[in-house]
């Protein structure tokens, strides 16, 4: 057997992980799409391996090692998104904004004024609804009416 058979079909299997990794916008088919890269990486460690007629089977045994990382990976992966789509009740990935990083320098210099303006204002300490210059949460909880 030729080696371009086996490298045309890995080319073609990372190509639709690849695809499927940068149009997809669930967590799971993402996951499902690096799966696929990871397979076409395995399929060309192993045709290597058969065709250079390696001794020592370097290939299929980082292949093994692929297979085992993968393995974690998905399990790991499986479960931060059955965690986060228990929480948010999505796993849509343009939805989780939540979790993105802000700037914090401009916030936190104007939470420390409204601290500072907010002890000047209230000598005694803070009353329990103030939460130091910081807006209160007003999301709802599953079990919350929305009216």
């Amino acid at each position: 057997m030729h080696l371009a058979y086996p490298a045309v079909l890995a080319v073609l299997l990372f190509c639709t992980g690849l695809y499927g990794v940068l149009a997809r916008r669930n967590a799971i088919l993402v996951l499902m799409s690096v799966e696929l890269m990871l397979n076409a990486v395995n399929l060309n460690l192993v045709a290597f391996d058969v065709w250079l007629r390696d001794t020592l089977h370097a290939g299929q045994a980082l292949t093994l090692f692929t297979i085992t990382i993968a393995a974690a990976e998905i399990g790991i992966g499986l479960a931060i998104v059955l965690l986060v789509h228990r929480n948010r009740g999505t796993s849509h990935i343009d939805r989780l904004r939540d979790l993105a990083e802000t700037d914090r320098t401009a916030t936190d210099s104007d939470s420390d004024e409204a601290t500072v303006a907010d002890a000047t204002d209230n000598p005694a300490g803070s009353s329990a609804g103030d939460h130091a210059g910081r807006p209160t949460d007003t999301r709802l909880t599953r079990g919350e009416a929305t009216a």
